[in-house]
């Protein structure tokens, strides 16, 4: 079996959420979003050595919270300036010498297990694998003269106004990027000793930069990055759509379970008279 090493990156203040707690530490279903991520790779490989990577502000205030949940097995360290420094804060701490790395953001908490172990095997067999979905929106692609020579362009800042030049990109050939991407060990580690580009938008890009392929796997419509307080409605809805089927298939096991050690239970008379039974015979 590979060895894995895990990379969660949760380094959002949270802004765009709003409130004074960042959208790592907040509850999802009853759990801090950051420590459902954590689960789900604890649950895709256990035994995987796990680093979550933090601003060194947040750091004791989430091994306090955290004491107080059933948590993964997990160490924690400070971050960088960029996602870029901390993922190479991630990359220095761990102990052991994995087959593969998995790079991961903090506030994806819904990510399956299968889809995890999916990209995996993509990276053992390609050595580097993202996961992605087909977009469902159109996109439009606005003219970057309109944006660079007016900062209050609707391109920027999202406003209401429809004056930017834009024009249709063809969806087919889209695909929305997510995490976690995998790597073998010695690629990634590789592909960050180069120095930080600003073009550097995720993992992906770096191995890229170093002259690596990457490869797609499927990923998940339902693996959001939580980022906005709509985002949080969301993932609260599939979180208890997915425990009220995970529910439904745990009663339904349960009843198989007593049928097998109880054939005749929950079954209606056939109406058959056994008539080798003394007691019955005219």
């Amino acid at each position: 079996m590979e060895r894995i090493g895990v990379i969660i990156v949760a380094g959002g203040s949270g802004r765009r959420m709003g409130g004074s707690i960042p959208k790592q530490f907040r509850l999802l279903g009853g759990q801090p979003v950051l420590a459902r991520t954590i689960g789900n790779f604890a649950a895709a490989w256990p035994g995987a050595e796990i680093v979550v990577v933090l601003p060194e502000s947040h750091i004791a205030f989430w091994k306090d919270f955290a004491a107080r949940f059933e948590v993964a097995r997990h160490q924690v360290v400070a971050g960088g300036a960029e996602r870029f420094d901390s993922v190479r804060c991630g990359l220095s701490a761990l102990r052991s010498d994995p087959d593969l790395i998995a790079v991961q953001d903090g506030v994806r908490p819904l990510g399956s297990v299968e889809m995890i172990r999916r990209v995996a095997q993509t990276a053992l067999r390609y050595g580097a694998a993202i996961p992605v979905v087909e977009p469902a929106d159109s996109f439009r692609e606005v003219e970057a003269a309109e944006t660079a020579t007016n900062p209050t362009s609707p391109a920027n800042a999202n406003s209401d106004s429809e004056d930017p030049r834009s024009h249709p990109l063809d969806r087919s050939r889209l695909r929305i990027v997510q995490t976690p991407q995998i790597f073998r060990s010695w690629l990634l580690r590789e592909a960050y000793a180069q120095p930080y580009r600003r073009e550097f938008t995720d993992d992906a890009s770096v191995v890229e930069a170093a002259g690596y392929p990457v490869s797609l796997a499927r990923g998940e419509r339902s693996n959001l990055k939580l980022t906005t307080p709509e985002d949080f409605i969301i993932a609260e809805a599939l979180l208890s759509a997915r425990e009220e089927e995970e529910a439904q298939r745990r009663e339904e096991a349960t009843q198989h379970g007593e049928e097998a050690d109880n054939p005749t239970r929950g079954k209606a008379p056939t109406g058959k008279v056994d008539r080798s039974d003394p007691l019955l015979r005219t």
